[in-house]
């Protein structure tokens, strides 16, 4: 494939105070030309867990949750971004996503992760391993989760995933399987990503001028894809490449806004103007970022929060397929 990806645009949300609430919400992301409605594998509502790990206020689980979207809309994609391995048996997780493949016709979207709160995993009473331990077991997942897609009967064993004696029913619609999304910010996990997956997804950077490698936030987003490329080889041109950026806001006052986020961090403005994680000014302006860094960060696919989902709308309606 030659030239840039196409633009993509998702909206992860994770509030709604009724089923009505929600509804509305995936009609309305579908709407606005979003491409795919995120949930978010997190669990904790309001309590002094939520405010230590630091996740956003989580009303609805993912998978009903995704079920629900699917069934009122008809060409939004729905995904978890991303499922964490821990707190999924991971036999029906295979099988549930199959299912929302099957039951969205075709529509899924599947992120997968290796886990990251330790706050949360306490919080739950998930036991929270070290990181290689838990990377391990992502690996074994995914390759469980493309079995179970395959039809083909089971044979999955290892040191966390022990399947074995039937076949994944039922077959997902897409082929070979529902898009796998793999993301993170160290080599081994992008570098997975870039053999296994078909949506790498890069972690946000520091906000600092360098970081302990002497790199600025644009390096080190570089650095990141760059693991991802490497392990890809010459597939890596059909993969979408997936951001959240962490700051948005579409305003007229740039350097207003810069400065009050810049305030709220302790850096200083000049660490965020051009940070890959920020995307701050007038809607023209955010659309010529988003294509500046198009090719040199790789980047065709940007999540936006649920609280800026209209807001956002000028820019998708810009750039979405192109």
């Amino acid at each position: 494939m030659s030239g840039p990806r196409p633009f993509r645009f998702a909206v992860q949300a994770t509030t709604a105070s009724s089923a009505a609430e929600w509804r509305e919400l995936a009609v309305r992301v579908e709407d606005v030309g979003y491409s795919t409605l995120f949930l978010a594998d997190h669990y904790l509502g309001p309590g002094p867990a939520q405010r230590a790990a630091h996740t956003p206020r989580q009303d609805v689980a993912p998978i009903a949750a995704m079920a629900t979207a699917a069934a009122v809309t008809d060409r939004l994609r729905i995904g978890c971004r991303v499922f964490c391995v821990d707190y999924h048996l991971p036999a029906v997780l295979a099988k549930e996503t199959a299912t929302l493949d099957v039951l969205s016709d075709g529509r899924l979207e599947v992120g997968i992760g290796a886990g990251w709160s330790d706050v949360e995993y306490t919080a739950m009473g998930v036991p929270f391993d070290a990181p290689a331990r838990r990377v391990d077991k992502l690996e074994e997942v995914v390759a469980l989760l493309k079995a179970h897609w395959s039809g083909d009967e089971l044979d999955c064993s290892g040191d966390h995933v022990h399947v074995t004696g039937y076949a994944g029913t039922p077959r997902p619609v897409q082929h070979p399987h529902p898009p796998m999304m793999i993301g993170g910010a160290r080599a081994r996990v992008l570098s997975l990503a870039g053999r296994e997956a078909d949506i790498v997804s890069i972690s946000n950077v520091p906000f600092v001028a360098r970081n302990e490698d002497g790199l600025t936030p644009t390096e080190e987003a570089m650095r990141r894809v760059g693991y991802a490329r490497a392990a890809a080889g010459a597939r890596f041109a059909a993969l979408d490449v997936e951001t959240s950026p962490y700051f948005v806001e579409v305003t007229a006052d740039r350097e207003a806004t810069i400065g009050r986020i810049a305030r709220s961090l302790r850096t200083e403005p000049d660490v965020l103007r051009d940070h890959p994680n920020v995307l701050v000014g007038t809607a023209d302006a955010i659309v010529d970022q988003l294509e500046e860094r198009r090719e040199p960060l790789a980047v065709n696919y940007v999540t936006i929060q649920q609280a800026r989902l209209d807001q956002f709308a000028p820019i998708v309606e810009r750039l979405a397929g192109r």
